[in-house]
């Protein structure tokens, strides 16, 4: 599935999304809970000032007595009093809606981060049970940001969002009841108000979806533009490729640039028509307001808390536009992030599966073809048996089809017809774990993770003993490596292990392979890119590692070739011969035979030399 494809088609489902998304809210709820009911008083809390002009400009700036009656006492305050303790009631609100805002914001932060933990551990769990497949469509970028980014603006946003709503509503509760309170008439005006100031947020919905799925894939291929820049610099600066890598970045940024501008010119005008329409609310309930104050309907204080009220109300509702723009934003990041979870790996466990232990016969290839893209077959009809313990190479024309060979076998890829199997069981009634635990591989460029040269040679193994790892350090010939570096085994090597040599690197991937000893052995060109003298100690290392072994090898050093117990050449995708050196050589314009005058005769003179 190519991921830049995203259609986050279930964005406006909001229902779904939220049971969705609810089994990851679900383990902190009483703690959502809690930041909920303490946003419903913070809400509350905004009339209280508005509340608070009423008495002050009836009774203070009025100079009247508050009299009132409790328990059958009389209670009269005074307007001198009354100036005072107004003032200081607000002040004593404000640190209480200080404290609860604190407290929400820290409850809302540490609920969204653990969310937002939980789906990216389990977004990457799923992420690194994909078949290798998934990874060559897909580029670093686009992977990156839809297995790390959405996940964060989509949980991150989702508790404090909805407490922020909440938040907003008890407000506007709190702030209608004060109107209410002051003039019911007025009141009904600036709901009216208020509410056609929602109409035009439905009508750009879909825009805002569109926007962020584009952004989302351009984002995706600046970094991945970032990362071929940082993996690839020798060969920029060897090449001049800056202009090019810059070029290419200038342009992906300026169509983001041109992605957001066109959304704004597309929702960008609702904050002003909503400025409008609060403004025309105001408008009219001063003009009514006026009306009410002078026929002796409404007090200048009742007046004064009303537009205050108001005031608070259309506050939030002027920027509802850029509130509710980002909430949607959520939705489709929200969209597409269960659109990864609902991705299923093409190669996975069968029901039932079996554990494969060891090889006890032969691994057969019956009638296997194989293609990446439809209609292009790589491997066709291709049939093959090895005995336990035989070292066969592989050789053949470039692209004619070695590798996929070989990477068939821990099912890196499935085949599309036809059977591979070990021992008479074909290798898909195995679970992937087993098979794949019986397979060493030593590639042509191998990895090296960040890390110790112990940490990644102990990744064939991580039970194994000390002396086990000796023994796999000295068949790979590191020891005098090893005995070189201040830190030894200890030393870190860098990201992709860039502080060793090629040589170096293939030993300490051969080490790795030799820990897991595994019973089948696959060398993929591990020697190709290697000088001379690196060669020929990696090539000591590698006989080490394939002795009482089925090996597959694919190799372009004779030597190697020459003693493999049998050689299978293949063209084009297709086993054209197969046998010893000397079988093939006696083949009359067999192909091995032109391989060998074209490529291996002169390494054998060299060799003799």
């Amino acid at each position: 599935m190519k991921l830049s494809a995203t259609t986050a088609q279930n964005s406006f489902r909001y229902g779904w999304l939220m049971s969705r998304i609810w089994p990851y809210i679900r383990p902190y709820w009483f703690r959502i809970l809690l930041g909920f009911l303490i946003a419903i008083p913070l809400g509350l809390l905004d009339g209280v000032t508005a509340f608070a002009l009423k008495p002050y400009m009836d009774y203070v700036i009025g100079g009247k007595s508050l009299e009132f009656t409790v328990l059958s006492h009389q209670v009269s305050i005074s307007s001198l009093q009354m100036a005072f303790i107004l003032p200081v009631g607000v002040i004593l609100f404000a640190a209480v809606q200080g404290v609860l805002r604190y407290l929400n914001g820290y409850i809302s932060t540490w609920t969204s981060q653990r969310i937002t933990n939980d789906i990216k551990f389990k977004l990457y769990d799923r992420l690194i049970h994909m078949h290798p497949q998934f990874f060559d469509e897909n580029s670093s970028g686009i992977i990156i940001s839809r297995y790390m980014n959405d996940p964060a603006t989509a949980s991150n946003g989702i508790v404090d969002q909805v407490k922020t709503i909440t938040t907003s509503i008890f407000g506007a509760l709190g702030l209608v009841t004060v109107m209410l309170y002051s003039s019911w008439r007025l009141a009904i005006i600036g709901v009216v108000v208020l509410c056609a100031a929602f109409v035009p947020i439905a009508l750009i919905r879909k825009r805002i979806k569109s926007a962020s799925n584009k952004n989302m894939v351009i984002g995706g291929n600046i970094t991945t533009n970032i990362n071929e820049t940082y993996a690839g610099n020798k060969v920029m600066a060897a090449y001049g490729l800056q202009s090019r890598q810059n070029k290419y970045f200038k342009e992906q940024t300026w169509e983001s640039f041109n992605v957001n501008m066109s959304l704004y010119k597309r929702a960008g005008w609702m904050s002003p028509i909503m400025y409008i329409i609060a403004s025309f609310g105001i408008a009219t309930v001063l003009g009514a307001g006026t009306y009410l104050i002078n026929s002796g309907q409404m007090t200048a204080g009742s007046f004064a808390s009303f537009v205050t009220s108001l005031l608070l109300l259309y506050k939030p509702v002027k920027t509802l536009g850029n509130t509710l723009t980002s909430i949607q934003n959520l939705f489709v990041a929200l969209g597409r992030v269960f659109e990864l979870f609902d991705i299923e790996p093409e190669i996975k466990d069968a029901p039932n599966a079996k554990t494969l232990n060891g090889l006890n016969n032969s691994i057969t290839f019956e009638n296997v073809n194989f293609e990446y893209i439809p209609e292009h077959p790589v491997l066709k009809n291709l049939s093959l048996s090895v005995s336990k313990n035989e070292t066969l190479a592989i050789v053949g024309n470039s692209g004619g089809g070695k590798s996929t060979l070989v990477n068939l076998l821990p099912r890196f890829y499935d085949i599309k017809s036809g059977s591979i199997k070990f021992d008479g069981v074909d290798i898909r009634e195995y679970t992937i774990d087993s098979l794949r635990h019986n397979i060493s591989m030593v590639f042509q460029d191998n990895f090296l993770y960040s890390g110790t040269i112990r940490d990644n040679i102990m990744m064939g193994n991580p039970e194994a003993t000390e002396e086990e790892l000796r023994s796999a350090i000295e068949s790979a010939h590191l020891q005098e490596m090893i005995a070189d570096l201040t830190d030894g085994l200890d030393t870190v090597i860098g990201e992709r292990g860039v502080t060793l040599s090629g040589g170096q690197r293939q030993r300490v991937a051969i080490a790795r392979a030799m820990l897991r000893n595994a019973p089948i052995v696959i060398l993929d060109e591990a020697t190709s890119a290697l000088d001379n003298e690196s060669e020929a100690i990696v090539q000591k290392a590698m006989d080490n590692l394939m002795v009482n072994r089925t090996v597959f090898i694919i190799a372009h050093r004779l030597s190697t070739i020459k003693n493999a117990d049998r050689i299978a050449v293949i063209n084009e995708g297709e086993l054209v011969e197969l046998g010893t050196h000397e079988d093939l050589l006696n083949i009359p314009h067999g192909q091995y035979k032109t391989l060998y005058e074209m490529q291996f005769k002169h390494q054998e003179e060299t060799e003799l030399v």
